[in-house]
C-alpha cells in the first residue's frame, strides 16, 4: 500500500471530488474553540458556529495565501447538486500569521447540514502576488479548481477537512 492509499484526503474523496492530488508544503492549523481540526474528524454544527482560528505556516514573510472553505456535499451527500457550496473565502493572509490578518472576501457561513454527513474542506493556496479577488455572485456551485485557475493560484499547498451532520434533537418531524 502506498502512502497515497492511506491519505485521509484520498480516503475521504476530497482528492477526487474537490482537489487533484497535491503535495502539502505549508503547515495549516485550524481550531474551533481550541479543538484542532484533523482530517475526517467529526464536529457538531453547534461547535462550528463561529469562524475558526486558522494559522498559516511558512517562513517567507512576503508570501501571501488564499483560504477557501467549501462543502462538496450540499445539499445532501447522495445528491450534491450545489457542489461546491462556498462557506468562506479569505485572501492575502501573510505567512506565519492567521486568517484574521487576511482580507475576508466572502464572510464565514457556519455549516448547517440538514441531510447526511457533509465534508467541510479548507484549501490553502499560495498567491503569486497581492491581487484583487472578487466574491462570486452566489455561494452554490463554486468550483475550487476553476477558482484556482482563474486567479493563477496553482495547486493547493495545504488542505484539511472535517465531517459534520445535523445534531439529533434539532428539529425534524414534530408530532401534534
Amino acid at each position: 500500500m502506498s502512502s497515497r492509499d492511506r491519505d485521509p484526503m484520498v480516503i475521504g474523496r476530497v482528492v477526487g471530488d474537490v482537489l487533484d492530488p497535491f503535495t502539502r508544503s505549508v503547515p495549516l492549523k485550524i481550531q474551533y474553540n481550541n479543538r484542532e481540526v484533523s482530517n475526517g474528524c467529526e464536529l457538531k454544527p453547534s461547535a462550528v458556529v463561529n469562524p475558526p482560528r486558522v494559522d498559516v505556516g511558512g517562513r517567507d514573510m512576503r508570501s501571501l495565501y488564499t483560504l477557501v472553505m467549501i462543502d462538496p456535499d450540499a445539499p445532501s451527500p447522495s445528491d450534491p447538486t450545489s457542489r461546491e457550496y462556498l462557506h468562506w473565502l479569505v485572501t492575502d493572509i501573510p505567512a506565519a500569521t492567521n486568517a484574521t490578518y487576511g482580507n475576508e472576501v466572502v464572510a464565514y457561513e457556519s455549516p448547517r447540514p440538514t441531510v447526511g454527513i457533509h465534508r467541510f474542506v479548507f484549501v490553502l493556496f499560495r498567491q503569486l502576488e497581492r491581487q484583487a479577488v472578487y466574491a462570486p455572485g452566489w455561494r452554490q456551485e463554486f468550483n475550487t479548481r476553476d477558482f484556482a485557475e482563474v486567479y493563477e493560484l496553482g495547486p493547493p499547498v495545504a488542505a484539511l477537512y472535517f465531517n459534520c451532520q445535523r445534531e439529533t434533537g434539532s428539529g425534524g418531524r414534530r408530532f401534534r
